[in-house]
């Protein structure tokens, strides 16, 4: 039976939008805006911090700054920006036409973007968090902090529903449409570190929902879950935190190893080295990354025992990411290397990320953790994992796949200003930090005297190094800019590639593959070049395909979660106007916003969409444009 598409242009388009590949440029649009938030927000503490005694903003701001940026980049930049390359690849790379559940990841997208705007209303509302991006107790609780961390707790609490549903869909898809002949080991690694990483939020996330939800309840409805004057425990939160806090290192950077494992491979012209090995290096790495939380609790007094057994687990981790570093070395090995900015990023990310690597162990001996603990140590430590690890990788990934998405190459000579500045730059801003920390520069400070050994100077690079950062930033949306408005005609498969994304038209037309391709081996595309062949072979004959309609439901859905949020944490606000204390202190407002998301939910359930086909006919004309 033929149903009628719903076809819609311009902006509602976007908003009913369920098109993985539309979907994956809304979160890259949505987590590159956030970036730049977090990354204005770092400029001002370096600014901050690059003369000692400096007031340019007052130490209460500061606190803001901290932990917003903080907050910002790794839930609201990093978490989405890689969030856009999955959606937009990982159903290309296993063939198939979209994921298990496009409505699903529709309403991930829209959760994730409004609890990220709720959170960032706070600054003109109430005062932005002000305790840390762990929002650690007793700093968090009532008694010392504003209505900033409400919007902290309700908001991660809506944009983590976005990333718990989108992990799920992920584990979905990957399980059960993978293209005829693709077996899990074929898999590219792009695909496997999904695969895993979605694991990962699938018990992570739960805790970390759990504990937010009960500092909600702490806050918001006077319960005692930290609250210490009332029997609470403090220490409750940094383990619930942590629990989900050290697996989410590896939500982050699991898929960067995925880039990089793709873009080293295809630059070098070789199958990756030791692909088995990989694979199950990834396994274990999310593994253990369940068992090391307490390596940010080492000063907490939990005793020699326990110390020590985290100790060695962290340190085992660093047994598969060196295999993973000894294998993209060895694929360069014999390889005919290019340097196109998409592998320099890739190359730059290897030293890097061993630096971060080496002072992770450092910081895993609990004795030398009691002197490096809350020192800048730390925080070169962290950035050298995450801006070292992800936010490389992610350049490299969006300059790989660039012309995949939107059919356009991005320049090559702006793609290699972006990284000489990004990277140089990092490397100014936070190797110094590893020497202030040495020194004795405890983080999370907002000045500091003049003349202590060092700081002065090391803190004035560090600010230079950061504002270099921005220049690579600014180089990269100034490429992105002029290339949208070239023409778009990039090739299908501009960097001889080797894995199914590439033997499609570029951009991808929104059913992705006319024919199911039958995969014949690992690197299938590769294999079927090596054959004599100029395109996939087909694993089924051409037919009509079915796709499903746009829809307006997760949009509203995820607005009503956000009406709610703001109803919640508005209780007991004294407005000047009674009517506004009236609504907001009878729950009038978190209702509304109740019944739009489930009567959205009840909508969903009685009405039959049955989406509709793409015949025959369309697709031998060149099929309908995504």
């Amino acid at each position: 039976m033929a149903h009628t598409a719903k076809k819609y242009r311009g902006l509602l388009d976007w908003l009913t939008t369920v098109d993985h590949k539309k979907i994956g440029i809304l979160y890259l649009a949505a987590g590159g805006f956030f970036f730049l938030l977090g990354g204005l927000e770092a400029i001002l503490i370096r600014l901050q911090l690059m003369y000692p005694e400096n007031d340019l903003v007052s130490a209460q701001t500061y606190n803001e700054l901290l932990t917003m940026h903080g907050t910002t980049m790794i839930f609201l930049a990093a978490m989405p920006l890689l969030f856009g390359l999955m959606n937009a690849i990982v159903p290309l790379q296993i063939g198939a036409r979209d994921v298990a559940f496009p409505f699903v990841n529709s309403l991930g997208f829209w959760t994730f973007f409004f609890g990220g705007v709720l959170i960032n209303i706070s600054w003109f509302v109430g005062g932005a968090p002000d305790a840390g991006w762990t929002s650690y107790t007793p700093l968090a609780t009532e008694a010392y902090a504003g209505m900033g961390i409400d919007f902290y707790t309700i908001g991660l609490q809506i944009a983590g529903i976005g990333t718990l549903v989108g992990g799920i869909n992920f584990l979905a898809t990957i399980i059960n449409m993978r293209a005829p002949g693709m077996s899990f080991m074929r898999m590219p690694l792009f695909t496997w570190s999904t695969f895993i990483m979605s694991l990962l939020i699938l018990f992570a996330f739960p805790a970390f929902a759990i504990g937010i939800i009960l500092l909600t309840f702490d806050r918001l409805f006077d319960a005692n879950f930290f609250e210490i004057s009332a029997g609470g425990n403090s220490i409750l939160w940094q383990h619930i935190f942590w629990i989900f806090g050290h697996p989410e290192v590896y939500i982050l950077i699991l898929p960067a190893f995925g880039i990089i494992s793709e873009v080293i491979s295809t630059f070098s012209r070789k199958r990756l080295f030791g692909y088995s090995s990989m694979v199950f290096a990834t396994m274990l790495i999310g593994f253990l990354g369940f068992m090391v939380w307490v390596h940010h609790m080492f000063t907490v007094g939990m005793g020699p025992i326990a110390n020590a057994l985290f100790s060695v687990a962290t340190m085992l981790i660093a047994v598969p990411t060196g295999i993973k570093i000894f294998n993209w070395l060895l694929t360069m090995w014999g390889g005919q290397i290019r340097f196109t900015t998409a592998n320099m990023f890739a190359l730059g990310f290897l030293p890097t990320f061993v630096m971060g690597g080496v002072t992770g162990v450092m910081l895993s001996i609990p004795a030398a953790d009691y002197q490096y603990h809350d020192t800048y140590f730390v925080v070169a430590h962290f950035h050298y994992v995450i801006v070292g690890g992800v936010v490389f990788g992610l350049f490299a990934g969006v300059h790989y796949w660039w012309p995949k998405m939107f059919g356009r190459m991005l320049n090559e000579g702006l793609g290699k200003l972006t990284f000489w500045t990004f990277f140089i730059g990092f490397h100014l801003t936070f190797f110094v930090q590893h020497l202030l920390g040495l020194d004795g520069m405890p983080r999370r400070v907002f000045t500091y005297l003049e003349g202590q050994t060092g700081w002065d100077e090391l803190n004035f690079i560090s600010t230079i190094g950061a504002l270099l950062m921005g220049v690579g930033t600014i180089a990269a949306l100034l490429n992105i800019f002029i290339t949208s408005f070239k023409k778009a005609d990039a090739p299908a498969d501009p960097w001889d590639g080797r894995t199914l994304e590439w033997a499609i038209p570029s951009p991808s037309p929104e059913y992705n593959f006319k024919q199911l391709p039958l995969v014949r081996g690992l690197d299938p595309l590769w294999k079927e070049k090596m054959a004599g062949n100029t395109s996939m072979t087909p694993a089924e004959p051409l037919g009509p395909i079915h796709m499903p309609n746009p829809s307006i439901l997760p949009f509203f859905m995820s607005l009503g979660l956000f009406i709610a949020g703001f109803g919640f944490m508005f209780q007991d606000y004294e407005f000047d106007n009674s009517f506004m204390s009236g609504i907001f202190g009878s729950y009038a407002v978190a209702i509304i916003g109740l019944v739009i998301t489930f009567g959205c939910m009840f909508l969903r359930s009685i009405i039959d969409d049955h989406g509709y086909h793409i015949e025959v006919d369309e697709l031998q004309d060149g099929g309908v444009k995504a």
